[in-house]
């Protein structure tokens, strides 16, 4: 299987005028993409601190710099860290100590480390191999069906999964991407849509909350331009989902399940699931997905087999033999199409973005007139879940106060959007939290 920097050089052989990349006013066609990614790789390597398997934190911006650095640094033989510009100091030092200097753990040919918070609360590392990478995308592109007519818009952070194997997808076929950011800017998000004829993007369910709610029903004004749509993994309504296959009765609208450790693992289409909306579809091409013992459990060549600096034994226990264990309960039909039932591990996903309840705890709890919290999903019609916060109070102190305290410390979507006060936290007899029992308060 090709990496995705021999499909690039590819393309730029082949196709050295076809532009690869549209950021702001600058055009990057594939020849000069392949020329800056090699301009990269040698200023690395001619660092004399630079050594095969080092780690490379990139501030990832979502711009053409951020590129080149990106596919530069696996050529060169570097690992890539991709982080939000925007992390929080605290935590983007916890991924500096945790990343940079010697480590015994052997990763292969290891081409990226992606930072999700695990169930502790703390940073977890998910080693992905070039082969990881490559075989994503061609899974993705598989059942989306890219090509490299294609022009996509992409206006997701690429410091996580999906906006980043997004632009893998159509770099490695030899398509057009549009970096615009954010989906913040509405009027500028349909001015792109006009001025490149673009024919896909991907989003996430708030996204498209948020494009309802500033622009109505102008989507559907592209139903004869748009070719496909890729959503990500988080809540969204049938009702919203129905709409869309009004609105864009010819657009291929995908949804895809999966994860940082096993991206886009199952996959379906809005109007070839009319009748299974409520499903996550079946497993995507190459991909094999089994219940076991009531979880979702995933294989194929896109899972990870590794976390960084964790032990071989810790690792397997996020394994049934080739599985893994995604940590959704969920069962299958006799067409095989998958159902969730929820999540076993306790994580909250806000419009896509999980968050630790652990995590929102710890910031709480160390504020002096608050003896402990607990933190739980709250059902959201925007975000699809938002975190609702429950504390036993030391000391009467108000909501305003409490949301002074924490904001600088968490990024935004890890507030609470709702604080009750309750006389103690459930617990089991071992003192560990029961927050399904937070349904109940």
């Amino acid at each position: 299987m090709l990496t995705i920097e021999q499909q690039i050089e590819l393309n730029a052989q082949r196709i050295p005028e076809k532009v690869a990349l549209i950021c702001k006013d600058s055009v990057v066609r594939y020849g000069e993409l392949w020329e800056r990614c090699c301009e990269e790789a040698k200023r690395l390597q001619d660092d004399a601190t630079f050594h095969k398997g080092k780690r490379i934190i990139l501030a990832a911006a979502g711009n053409a710099e951020f590129v080149y650095q990106y596919f530069g640094t696996h050529l060169a033989g570097g690992i890539c860290v991709p982080i939000d510009p925007d992390t929080k100091p605290a935590r983007r030092e916890y991924i500096e100590r945790l990343v940079i200097g010697d480590c015994t753990l052997e990763i292969g040919d290891a081409a990226d480390i992606m930072f999700t918070t695990g169930t502790t609360g703390a940073p977890k590392g998910v080693v992905l191999t070039h082969e990881n990478i490559a075989a994503s995308a061609r899974n993705i592109n598989a059942y989306i069906g890219n090509e490299a007519e294609d022009v996509e818009m992409l206006a997701l952070p690429v410091s996580h999964s999906f906006g980043l194997g997004r632009l893998r997808c159509v770099l490695s076929k030899g398509g057009t991407i549009v970096l615009l950011g954010t989906f913040a800017n509405v009027k500028r998000f349909f001015a792109a849509l006009d001025e490149y004829h673009v024919t896909g993007f991907g989003m996430v369910p708030a996204s498209w909350a948020y494009l309802k709610m500033m622009s109505r029903d102008k989507i559907r004004n592209y139903a004869n331009q748009l070719k496909y749509i890729e959503i990500g993994s988080s809540f969204m309504s049938i009702e919203d989902k129905k709409m869309l296959m009004e609105w864009l009765p010819c657009t291929r609208i995908c949804m895809h399940y999966g994860l940082t450790e096993a991206s886009r693992s199952a996959f379906m289409e809005f109007h070839e699931y009319a009748e299974n909306l409520s499903s996550i579809g079946k497993a995507a091409p190459n991909v094999d997905i089994r219940i076991i013992n009531g979880e979702i459990c995933v294989k194929g060549e896109h899972v990870t087999k590794s976390y960084w600096n964790e032990s071989s034994e810790r690792i397997a226990q996020d394994f049934h033999g080739d599985y893994f264990r995604t940590g959704d309960c969920g069962w299958m039909d006799e067409d095989r199409h998958i159902y969730i039932k929820g999540r076993i591990k306790e994580m909250i996903n806000v419009g896509g973005e999980k968050v630790s309840p652990m995590e929102v705890e710890d910031v709480l709890n160390a504020i002096p007139q608050i003896k402990e919290s607990a933190c739980f999903a709250m059902p959201d019609k925007v975000m699809g879940e938002v975190v609702e916060a429950f504390i036993v109070e030391k000391e009467p102190i108000t909501d305003a106060e409490i949301m002074e305290i924490i904001k600088p410390q968490l990024e935004n979507y890890k507030w609470p959007k709702k604080i009750q006060r309750i006389a103690e936290i459930p617990k089991t007899s071992s003192g560990k939290i029961q927050r399904l029992q937070l349904k109940e308060v």
